[in-house]
């Protein structure tokens, strides 16, 4: 069996092989907020199913393709889509893209995401800049043997989300006169929403918002020392009796024009 580096240089030789820029930015697009990747210019695609080891999604909302191109002069990657936990892949498959990226020499990552709002003043189509995060999975994509070419055994969880990026975002957002709330994003492993109890115990713990994703891609982004720039879109009250996917596709899909305007115009001033 080919260890986890091997199918990362395998994924690595395939996409080189295809697209011969170098990203320096990477772009992981949420539940409904994939139309950001049409803002890219000059796009190479490359559907998930093509480059080894990459899984696809089985998740509406997510087309499942990385695409290649330019914003504002920048070589960048989105991801169109993600793979998740609760689909019943591992860690180290949901996080394959994120080790590939550093490889190819990604610096930043700005992954979004759409959550639940835990935090009693935050409203639906809220904006969230994500400070830290609570990982409530009971599972690391860092468990099993460390990729050495990628970042340290012991990786340290200081200051995930880069501060400057924050300050940035919010300097963006204001000339734009879009409101950013912060907080910390709590990851639960899903499928299933959060319990009254559950939603209780986040408040408890400090989270502003929960979600299904983003954690263990941040956690390998991190280890491979890259900088991070996460953002939450609040599509739904966490715990609400009405909560449903087609809810939060749909709230997402509202409130995406903002954070399209907001994420691109933080790229440009990078």
């Amino acid at each position: 069996m080919e260890d986890l580096q091997d199918k990362i240089m395998d994924a690595v030789r395939y996409i080189r092989g295809v697209v011969e820029m170098k990203p320096t930015i990477a772009i992981v697009l949420g539940s409904g907020l994939g139309s950001l990747a049409y803002e890219i210019q000059d796009t190479i695609e490359i559907p998930y199913g093509e480059i080894p080891y990459f899984k696809t999604s089985t998740v509406p909302g997510h087309e499942g393709k990385l695409i290649f191109g330019k914003l504002f002069g920048k070589d960048v990657v989105a991801m169109q889509g993600r793979v998740h936990y609760y689909e019943g892949y591992t860690m180290q498959e949901i996080t394959m893209p994120i080790r590939v990226f550093a490889l190819l020499g990604v610096e930043t990552l700005i992954v979004t995401n759409a959550a639940g709002g835990i935090n009693p003043k935050f409203k639906a189509g809220d904006i969230m800049a994500i400070t830290d995060h609570i990982n409530l999975s009971g599972n690391s994509p860092l468990i099993g043997p460390n990729v050495e070419i990628l970042g340290p055994r012991f990786p340290v969880m200081k200051q995930v989300y880069s501060p400057d990026l924050i300050v940035l975002l919010k300097k963006v957002a204001s000339e734009l006169k879009i409101n950013i709330q912060e907080g910390v994003y709590a990851y639960m492993p899903g499928p299933q929403y959060e319990t009254d109890a559950e939603v209780k115990m986040l408040g408890i713990l400090g989270a502003s918002a929960v979600g299904m994703s983003t954690v263990p891609e941040v956690i390998c982004a991190s280890h491979s020392g890259m900088r991070v720039l996460g953002i939450s879109c609040i599509t739904n009250v966490a715990g609400s009796t009405e909560t449903s996917h087609k809810e939060v596709l749909e709230q997402a899909a509202k409130a995406s024009q903002t954070l399209v305007a907001v994420v691109l115009d933080t790229i440009n001033a990078m």
